[in-house]
């Protein structure tokens, strides 16, 4: 046998060609005996290369489908994604072929819910404005600018996961009233959290602010569209700290130019990168960040090391944390290498 490849994908690496998250999760592989491989730039999908090459592939936020998979010949056994989302991967089209799809769904949890607090915050105090009123000494102007403070205002959060969940506890030394919108979450599992389950559309027209904390799958692709816009508060801003195709842009850049909304706070587009000439990055009322505003030393380290376990344990023959498609594990192809008496790892 050959010993397993290991292949990362180039957008895991900074400007510099550095590990954006640092050496220390790169250690849990050499602490298995395995060594790893840097993918050249892929233009955001996976060389087909990769996928005949490689034993296990650890990648960003690169496409792969099922032009990826055209020389598979049975050697790849897991993708993990360094990360939570998964909608640029066609995890049935590697379940077709036993090729195990892992994600990262708990190191992101407190990040990402802290980034969606953050743009709150942002956008309630109005901070980017009167960053500018210091830059530009316009202190004459301090007083014309009131915020608006969290204690007493709604909060709705569409999709209430572990991002969701976490942002509810952190909200709450605020006094808010929560809201939630998610039609896969019953009551009984909120049971304990001062959250009120109830309908989107009735959740849009109560809400002070409004967290996308959902997954994008073709459910919730342009959900909040501009019918849903139109039910919010001119008062209301929207936060997106999960897929940019959530949202229909359009709709929004017509709400916020038309002011039916007061303003958004954005870490996600529906093209990424986004184009320089997109009017959502010159309005003053919405905060724009390149996806990665939770980019904590502690998520990219977190997220890493969740997902290199995961390698570690199919590489060793045991069944990974994490399997986001899970029929997969029963094809003979993954049987081949499981042990018998492994569990999760």
């Amino acid at each position: 046998m050959t010993a397993p490849r290991i292949g990362l994908t180039a957008d895991l690496f900074d400007s510099r060609g550095r590990p954006m998250f640092g050496t220390g999760p790169l250690d849990l592989l050499a602490q298995a005996g395995l060594t790893w491989t840097r993918l050249p730039p892929d233009g955001g999908a996976i060389d087909p290369a990769a996928v005949a090459d490689f034993d296990a592939l650890l990648i960003g936020g690169s496409r792969l489908g099922e032009a990826s998979l055209a020389r598979d010949g049975g050697r790849l056994r897991i993708v993990a994604r360094n990360g939570v989302g998964h909608d640029a991967v066609d995890g049935a089209a590697l379940a077709r072929r036993g090729i195990l799809l892992t994600n990262s769904p708990v190191a992101v949890r407190h990040p990402v819910a802290a980034m969606a607090l953050a743009f709150m915050l942002a956008l309630g105090m109005r901070l980017p404005l009167k960053a500018r009123l210091a830059r530009e000494a316009r202190w004459a102007e301090r007083g014309d600018f009131p915020g608006t403070g969290l204690p007493g205002r709604t909060l709705a959060i569409v999709g209430v996961g572990g991002i969701g969940r976490e942002l509810v506890r952190l909200v709450q030394p605020f006094g808010m009233r929560i809201l939630a919108a998610d039609p896969f979450v019953a009551p009984a599992q909120l049971a304990g959290l001062p959250v009120e389950l109830m309908p989107l559309e009735a959740a849009l027209a109560q809400a002070d602010f409004v967290v996308i904390a959902c997954l994008l799958n073709e459910t919730t692709r342009k959900l909040i569209d501009a019918p849903r816009l139109a039910l919010m508060k001119p008062t209301a801003f929207l936060i997106n700290v999960a897929r940019g195709p959530i949202v229909d842009e359009a709709a929004l850049i017509a709400a916020l130019q038309a002011g039916s909304i007061a303003g958004a706070g954005l870490d996600v587009f529906e093209r990424e990168p986004a184009d320089p000439a997109n009017p959502l990055l010159a309005m003053d009322t919405v905060i724009a960040t390149p996806h990665s505003l939770c980019w904590t030393d502690g998520f990219v380290d977190g997220v890493a090391r969740d997902a290199i376990k995961g390698i570690v344990a199919a590489m060793q023959g045991r069944l990974p944390d994490h399997v986001v498609n899970p029929d997969a594990i029963g094809h003979g192809r993954v049987g081949q290498w499981l042990g018998k008496s492994a569990g999760p790892a």
